[in-house]
């Protein structure tokens, strides 16, 4: 990392950080930030949101960074360092709240409930069922991100499974890596890929380069787990009948047209991608006058009171906000200021020279979904994106492949593996999970393959 400020010069800054990553501070922080991880690991028995041990070790982190540097009389560069940081978690997090917005509010229009009903609706069998939510979590992941997508179609099993706990397992699975697979082409599907390309390593549409990978991780633990999965016909289930709230259909396309002006803006004006999400919130927000007007009417004509249940209309966009997943938003900016930390430190730049120049860049960005079956994606791959390797585009895309469907290897991989963890607690496990990984790996170890003959 290289840091220009007023009075800092980048040989002061250079010389100061070798100091420290000899130093008691350096190991401390290193310290801190590898307890830090492991109560994020340990949230589901300790029942500890992942954010509060992140958002407190970056806070340590910078702390001790900033009394070495202030013994050394260059607070500036630690305010550049910090900032720097700062800057690119603001830019994540706009583009998630918009986004957590959109999908609460078609939750809450119910337009997820009508997908669910359909599909209960239809006599198919467990092992269509095992498919259809599969195939749905990759096709739907792309675009409503893998956490999101992983839920809805959890509850979709869970409705239908009448207490078969080894189809529960086995479909939940085959949802963890196929929301893991979909999310890995598509900029908007996964929290890694979304930081690769607003670093801009990695153009818009050249991620879907990796939808054949995807496919193939996704596939072969498919076809061979379908064979646990029975052939029978699951007995009917009672799930009340709600149509789609006035305006759900629209809110979807108007989501559509947030995504067509992100991805616009970015390659035609070469505006971030955030900023056309937060003007996509505007059409959200827009379009929550007219349905409050009209709320406001139907209560006068039907003489209701206001928030009456009954109300079509009634719909308020800051508590769609204020229902964003904000322990996930919290734990992204611990994530990515403890991550940034360690770079400003110089331990980063250490790991990628050791990594990068042992193994080479084929292995190394292979081994990256290893990493990050143990540890999360997130701070892998920002980890990457600090130290900023000189690697060809193909690379990037290995690293955004790798990281993304590594995840898949065992349940507290990624984001949707634990969610799955907690919503069927007891029948998706982690042991169950694990017992399954030899299947995964196969598809993971093929998905890197085909990259490299396609793309490489």
């Amino acid at each position: 990392m290289t840091m220009f400020n007023g009075n800092g010069t980048v040989a002061e800054f250079s010389e100061i950080t070798a100091l420290l990553t000899h130093h008691w501070v350096g190991y401390a922080c290193l310290a801190i930030f590898f307890v830090g991880y492991v109560l994020v690991i340990l949230e589901e028995r300790l029942k500890l949101r992942k954010s509060k041990p992140m958002l407190l070790a970056a806070a340590l982190i910078w702390v001790l960074i900033g009394i070495f540097f202030s013994a050394h009389g260059a607070t500036e560069l630690v305010e550049v360092g910090m900032r720097h940081s700062f800057l690119e978690y603001a830019e994540l997090f706009f583009f998630l709240l918009v986004t957590m917005t959109y999908i609460n509010a078609m939750m809450e229009r119910g337009v997820f409930h009508a997908l669910r009903l359909w599909l209960i609706a239809h006599d198919y069998t467990y092992r269509q069922l095992f498919w259809i939510t599969g195939l749905l979590a990759f096709f739907l992941s792309p675009v409503a991100d893998n956490l999101t997508t992983a839920l809805i179609l959890c509850a979709v099993v869970m409705a239908v499974s009448d207490g078969r706990s080894k189809f529960v397992l086995i479909s939940c699975i085959n949802i963890v890596v196929a929301a893991n697979a979909g999310g890995a082409f598509s900029p908007f599907g996964d929290i890694t890929t979304l930081m690769i390309w607003q670093k801009g390593m990695v153009s818009f549409w050249d991620f879907f380069q990796l939808f054949l990978p995807a496919v193939v991780n996704f596939m072969i633990p498919a076809l061979i787990m379908q064979y646990a999965i029975p052939n029978s016909i699951p007995p009917e289930h009672g799930l009340p009948h709600k149509q789609i709230k006035f305006g759900g259909r629209l809110i979807v396309l108007l989501f559509a047209a947030t995504i067509t002006t992100a991805v616009t803006f970015h390659s035609m004006l070469g505006i971030p991608p955030v900023f056309g999400m937060l003007t996509g919130l505007a059409y959200l927000k827009l379009y929550g006058y007219v349905l409050r007007q009209r709320s406001r009417a139907w209560v006068h004509k039907a003489d209701n009171p206001p928030g009456s249940v009954d109300d079509p209309y009634d719909f308020d966009v800051f508590a769609k906000v204020a229902h964003a997943e904000w322990d996930t938003l919290f734990f992204f900016y611990g994530v990515i200021m403890a991550v940034g930390g360690l770079g400003f430190i110089g331990y980063l730049g250490l790991a990628s020279e050791m990594i990068y120049g042992q193994f080479g860049l084929t292995i190394a960005n292979s081994l990256v979904g290893i990493v990050s079956a143990v540890v999360d994606n997130i701070p892998v791959v920002y980890a990457i994106l600090t130290m900023q390797p000189d690697m060809p585009e193909y690379q990037w895309l290995l690293v955004t492949l790798s990281a993304g469907v590594g995840g898949s290897l065992l349940s507290i991989g990624s984001a949707a593996g634990v969610a799955l963890m907690g919503q069927a607690r007891g029948q998706y496990t982690f042991w169950g999970h694990l017992k399954w990984t030899p299947v995964i790996a196969l598809g993971y170890v093929a998905s890197i393959l085909v990259h490299l003959g396609l793309n490489g």
